[in-house]
C-alpha cells in the first residue's frame, strides 16, 4: 500500500496574517520553513518582517528564487490581487512533482488560470478553499481541495497536521464554495457595520442587537459577535474587499449579477478608506470595540462636516 511522502521542508510565499502563523505552527513541529514576502523588499517594513520571521523560527528568503528552493510543500497566501500574478513568477522556478498548494481567495478561472503557469514545469497544482478564519483554528483551519492532485496532496497535508479534505477532481469547485459562501459570511460583517454604526448614531444599538438575538438565537449578537465580524474588516478591508471583487467575478462567470458582492466590497473598502484618513490604528487599543470605532468616526466626520 503506498504511503504518502512526509514533508520536511516548505516555502510560504506572503507572510501575512496566513502565511505567518501557518510559517510559526510548522516550524514548530520541526520542519524547515522559508518565506518570502514582497515586504522584505520595503524599507519601512522589512525590519518588523524580518523581526517577526525569527520570532517564529523561519528564514527569511532574499528572493523567491531561494525561498522555494528544495522545498516540498509551496503554499501561496497572497493579497486576491496577487495570487495570479506569484503563481506566475514561481512557474519558472518550480521543480517537477513540487506541490503547490494556493489558498488565496479568488475566482474558480482565478485558480485555474494559476494552475496553467504552475502546471507547464509539472509541478502539482491543488487549490483550496480555506473555510474558516485562519487565527481562530490556525493549521488546522478546514480547507477544501481541488484538482486532480486533491486526494494526494490531502493525505500529505493531513500528516504535518492540516485539516485538509478533498472535494473535487476538476479545479474551480473548491474555490465557488468559498466564494459563494463569502457572499454571506463577509456580506454579514459589511452590512453590521452599515446596521450597528446608523444604530449607535441614534442610540439604539443594544435594541438593534436584542432584536437580532431574538430572531437569530445562540449566534453571539449580544456577545462577542459584532465585535469580531466588525473588528475583521477593520483589520483586513482592503484584503477583503478584493476578495469580494473576486466573488464578483466568480457569480459574473454564471451568469448572476453580482449586486450585493459588490456592496459589500464598496462597505468594507470605506471603513478601511476612513480609518487610514483618521489615522486610526487598531494596535492602539487593547481590545477591539465596533462602538469605539463607530464613535471615533463619527466625531471625525462632525469636526470635518
Amino acid at each position: 500500500m503506498h504511503r504518502p511522502k512526509s514533508i520536511a521542508a516548505v516555502a510560504i510565499i506572503g507572510f501575512g496574517e496566513a502565511g505567518g502563523i501557518f510559517a510559526k505552527d510548522l516550524a514548530a513541529q520541526g520542519r524547515k520553513v522559508s518565506v518570502f514576502d514582497i515586504l522584505f523588499n520595503s524599507n519601512r517594513r522589512r525590519q518588523p518582517m524580518l523581526t517577526k520571521a525569527q520570532a517564529c523560527g523561519v528564514t527569511a528568503a532574499c528572493s523567491l528564487k531561494d525561498c522555494l528552493h528544495q522545498a516540498e510543500l509551496v503554499i501561496s497566501a497572497v493579497t486576491a490581487s496577487s495570487a495570479l500574478e506569484v503563481a506566475k513568477q514561481a512557474a519558472p522556478i518550480l521543480g517537477e512533482d513540487q506541490l503547490f498548494l494556493d489558498i488565496n481567495s479568488v475566482s474558480p478561472a482565478s485558480k485555474r488560470n494559476a494552475a496553467k503557469y504552475v502546471e507547464r514545469r509539472r509541478a502539482r497544482f491543488v487549490e483550496a478553499a480555506v473555510m474558516s478564519a485562519v487565527p481562530k483554528h490556525r493549521l488546522r483551519v478546514p480547507m477544501l481541495l481541488g484538482g486532480p492532485h486533491a486526494s494526494e496532496a490531502a493525505k500529505r497535508l493531513r500528516k504535518i497536521g492540516m485539516n485538509a479534505k478533498p472535494f473535487s477532481d476538476q479545479l474551480g469547485v473548491a474555490s465557488a464554495v468559498k466564494m459563494c459562501r463569502s457572499v454571506i459570511i463577509k456580506g454579514l460583517e459589511a452590512l453590521l457595520i452599515e446596521s450597528l454604526f446608523a444604530a449607535r448614531r441614534y442610540g439604539a444599538e443594544d435594541r438593534v442587537l436584542e432584536s437580532l438575538a431574538a430572531s437569530y438565537p445562540g449566534m453571539g449578537w449580544e456577545g462577542d459577535l459584532p465585535d469580531y465580524l466588525i473588528s475583521r474588516v477593520a483589520e483586513h478591508g482592503p484584503r477583503r474587499a478584493a476578495e469580494m471583487r473576486e466573488v464578483a467575478q466568480t457569480l459574473k462567470q454564471v451568469g448572476v449579477d453580482p449586486v450585493m458582492a459588490l456592496a459589500a466590497a464598496q462597505r468594507q473598502q470605506q471603513l478601511a478608506d476612513e480609518m487610514a484618513k483618521q489615522n486610526f490604528a487598531l494596535d492602539s487599543i487593547e481590545r477591539f470595540s465596533w462602538r469605539s470605532l463607530s464613535d471615533a468616526l463619527g466625531r471625525s466626520r462632525r469636526r470635518s462636516g
